[in-house]
């Protein structure tokens, strides 16, 4: 018998748990044919040639949704279950298709086989604790597969499920059955066991469950089970799906003078990592305003000229909770054409949507006359080139997060932090709480007995290793970065590493007459912190401004470029975004001068005489020279960071930031490039040009081109590696051996590194935060990648955030001690901070430079400015 057309798809899509024998699911369908291989896949008795042609089928499908030239939004997305809750209406022609779970589940392997063991040495071993439980099951457990057919054919998945389920104690008290593919841990006595059932209109149907194989621990489908079957236990803790993630709303914390609560929750995955399998578990939680987008619209102004677009400034985006089925949304448009009592077709017949969420939730809609909101599902619409839409209602919708008005509030940030931001002892005891709780709920502790597995009592212990402190390099001597990796107080001693000959004797300010005594506090201030650094900062020329509007600043810095400064200082009364982005569009964008703002506010501050250090050091790296610099064993070496950030003008448009290192043995400088890029594609299409033009920059300034490169790639989804290693780190590869043939070179050692920083792995050393330079090379990485964490920055409040190398691709020909070090190396060279940072400083750089274009220029600034550090 041939499957249908949806049978295939549902191969690709969400397994349901079905513990006593019900579940749900939804079917799905494509719009194109793949007959051939249905006829393939119905004789397949091999896992492994399932898999293979499961994966062809897969890329078909992402050539053919990409034939418009675009490629699909590979952001990984957290699997959820369905069925106990219901969408909100949808309208559109557009085919409905779950995402599947191989994006979740990104299996890439990169590790080289020539690497016998990517476990270090150098350094002190330290014994951690991480948030990680091992889940342990017996020697001799396997999850079995087999493919159901049923006969006469049955077209509606939930039926299939029904009408197996009338075998639940035949098939065992935990199975998976998606309405085609079964799941067990049980292996029937024949290759083929055959039943009968009987559905709710006393049809007599032939079940034919055919044996396929064992699934290994090495297929994405096998935690795909494992993550459902922990989801499925963790239901016994009555908490509920939020979005990607579970939380307790009995434990919420109510913030009434910001009308806001937060819900605690957990994000949980398994994974099999090195030697075993492992329950990652990190506290999260969920800010939920108590005001609804109706509150927002009614605040908004009532002029009917104006109404409409404010609405949209203020709601578009904004991500709503729909409290009838705690579902998560983000608003893509205001449908001011239609109301509440408008209809769509429901079940064959026209319906109101008053009437629906009467009828469906027992809701009754107040006001009849507000508009409708309506949310697309991006990701979907470009996977399968269709259009996919949900239409809300606004006072059903409850806001969920911050927006930037919120985060400037330093009362309500430190209100939140009180709860949120907890230190080790607090995260190390919730866990605790954790694994207590489904150790002792009864229904978590049947689901996990059913499929023959228990939970590790307590947290899994990792050997790391503290790499030992680095040098940092000043003019005249160098200092230890210290046990906690600050070195600001050399600063009062020690000259920085390079200074212009002339100092800066060419600048200009601009300061409100009002505050003239502000201006010379902190020019004396400066002139003093400068002096004992080598920097030698002459009189500015002053202009001094009668009002502080944005247009008074902007002319008086034009009135500053005919005198050809070095650099502009503006003094502002406070943090205006308007005014501040007027002024760095003007000096990056028209004028090619790096510009420097400071508060009034600032100069006020006690601690003057520090502050004026900080700026002066930026002051001297805008001039494009370098404070301090690392021993670097490697020459000839080019590092590379690159990162991506949006345009808060225009989602669709982003712009992506790439900075170079010029061999920082020699010359200890840096080159920065920007291009605009799209917003959905995660994949640099416009990368190696800005690479390109590094090398071209480096050539100029060494006579030759760079003979080793490493390239730290940022903003990337683990749900995006293979993409990543296809299109950029192949394509890269290949221009860099046409490029350096070009001048009879042999290609550069390269490494390209993945850095992900937003992981939620944590680590404790005796119940604290671990000290800079920890590294954990083994039993919580993967298998199949050659990685490592790094801590390599210094918190003062909460749990510090280890990041994670994912070393995609090395000709580099070194140790991954050597490595890992290189990388701890180049976290010490962020200029902006006099201490180590979270990931290398190209890194940083590249985003702080994508950052300020697609927030405050919204233009790529002037070619002449590529050597200087005008961003920080």
């Amino acid at each position: 018998m041939q499957p249908d057309i949806d049978t295939f798809q549902k191969l690709t899509t969400n397994l349901e748990i079905c513990p006593s024998g019900h579940t749900e699911s939804k079917a799905s369908f494509l719009k194109f044919s793949f007959s051939s291989y249905l006829e393939i896949i119905s004789n397949i008795s091999s896992p492994p040639i399932f898999i293979t042609i499961l994966n062809n089928f897969r890329e078909k499908i992402f050539r053919a949704s990409s034939s418009d030239g675009s490629r699909a939004d590979p952001r990984v997305e957290t699997l959820r279950e369905r069925g106990a809750t219901e969408e909100a209406p949808r309208r559109g022609d557009g085919i409905q298709e779950r995402r599947p779970w191989s994006d979740q589940y990104d299996y890439l392997n990169t590790r080289p086989a020539e690497l016998v063991s990517k476990k270090g040495t150098d350094g002190v071993p330290v014994m951690l604790q991480t948030n990680f439980f091992r889940l342990k099951t017996k020697p001799e457990w396997r999850i079995v597969h087999y493919h159901v057919e049923f006969e006469p054919s049955i077209e509606n998945p939930r039926v299939r499920m029904g009408v197996l389920s009338n075998h639940a104690n035949f098939l065992g008290s935990g199975y998976l059955f998606d309405g085609l593919q079964l799941f067990t841990t049980r292996k029937f006595e024949q290759e083929i066991t055959v039943l009968s059932g009987k559905s709710k209109l006393d049809i007599e149907y032939k079940i034919s469950i055919k044996f396929v194989g064992f699934i290994s621990c090495a297929e994405p489908r096998f935690l795909q089970v494992l993550n459902l079957i922990l989801r499925r236990s963790m239901k016994g803790l009555k908490l509920e799906l939020v979005g990607r993630n579970l939380f307790d709303p009995r434990a919420k914390i109510e913030i009434r003078e910001f009308k806001m609560e937060l819900w605690p929750g957990y994000e949980t995955s398994i994974r099999q990592h090195e030697k075993d399998i492992l329950l990652g578990t990190e506290i999260t939680h969920k800010v939920m305003r108590t005001e609804t987008v109706y509150d927002i619209m009614r605040r908004c102004s009532q002029n009917p000229g104006r109404h409409q677009d404010e609405v949209r400034v203020n709601v578009l985006d904004l991500i709503v909770l729909t409290d009838y089925n705690n579902k998560t949304y983000r608003i893509n448009d205001v449908d001011f054409g239609q109301t509440p009592k408008s209809t769509f077709s429901c079940k064959g017949r026209d319906i109101s949507f008053v009437e629906y969420y009467l009828t469906k939730y027992n809701i009754r809609i107040r006001d009849h006359n507000q508009p409708l909101l309506v949310s697309k599902n991006k990701d979907k619409a470009l996977k399968t080139n269709a259009s996919e839409l949900v239409v809300l209602i606004p006072e059903l919708c409850r806001v969920t997060g911050l927006n930037d008005d919120m985060r400037s509030n330093f009362q309500l940030m430190r209100a939140m932090s009180s709860y949120t931001r907890m230190n080790p002892k607090q995260r190390i005891d919730r866990l605790r709480t954790f694994n207590h709780r489904l150790h002792n709920t009864p229904e978590s502790v049947k689901v996990l007995r059913d499929w023959n597995m228990d939970l590790d009592k307590n947290v899994t212990e990792v050997q790391g290793r503290i790499i030992g402190q680095q040098n940092i390099v000043f003019h005249h001597g160098k200092v230890p970065a210290g046990e906690n990796a600050d070195w600001q107080r050399h600063f009062r001693d020690q000259r920085m590493l390079t200074t212009p000959s002339d100092g800066l004797d060419r600048w200009a300010v601009i300061a409100p007459q009002r505050n003239s005594s502000e201006l010379r506090a902190l020019l004396d201030c400066l002139y003093r912190a400068s002096s004992g650094m080598g920097l030698r900062i002459r009189s500015p020329q002053e202009f001094i401004i009668y009002d502080d509007r944005t247009a008074t600043y902007v002319r008086a810095m034009d009135d500053c470029a005919r005198s050809d400064p070095k650099l502009i200082l503006c003094l502002v009364p406070n943090d205006n975004v308007e005014r501040y982005s007027s002024i760095k569009k003007r000096g990056y964008v028209d004028r090619a001068v790096p510009t420097q703002v400071v508060t009034i506010k600032t100069t006020k501050n006690r601690s003057l005489m520090s502050i004026a250090t900080k700026i002066a050091i930026q002051l001297n790296c805008k001039l494009g020279y370098t404070p301090w610099m690392i021993e670097l064993p490697l020459s000839g070496l080019m590092t590379i960071g690159f990162d991506i950030a949006k345009s808060t003008r225009d989602r669709k448009r982003a712009y992506g930031a790439l900075i170079a290192s010029m061999d920082l043995q020699q010359n200890s400088t840096y080159f920065s490039t920007v291009t605009e890029c799209s917003a959905f594609d995660v994949l640099a299409n416009t990368l190696w040009p800005m690479i390109a033009k590094a090398l071209r920059q480096y050539q100029r300034e060494h006579k030759k081109l760079p003979s080793r490169i490493v390239f730290y790639r940022d903003g990337v989804s683990s749900g995006s590696l293979k993409q990543l290693f296809e299109f950029e780190v192949k394509d890269i590869v290949e221009k860099l051996k046409a490029e350096y043939a070009r001048v009879d070179l042999s290609p550069p050692q390269l490494a390209y590194i993945v850095v992900t920083r937003s992981m939620n792995s944590r680590f404790f050393l005796n119940g604290q935060n671990p000290p800079p330079g920890t590294v954990v090379d083994d039993v919580i990485t993967l298998p199949e990648r050659y990685d490592f964490y790094l801590v390599s920055q210094q918190v003062r409040q909460g749990t510090v955030s280890p990041t994670s190398y994912n070393v995609l691709y090395s000709t580099m020909g070194i140790s991954p001690e050597k490595m890992q070090k290189l990388t701890y190396k180049m976290c010490h060279l962020y200029y902006n901070w006099s201490g180590t940072t979270r990931v290398p400083a190209v890194c940083q750089y590249a985003k702080k430079l994508a950052t300020l274009v697609g927030t405050n220029l919204h233009s790529i600034p002037q070619n002449a400015l590529e050597k200087k550090f005008y961003y920080l």
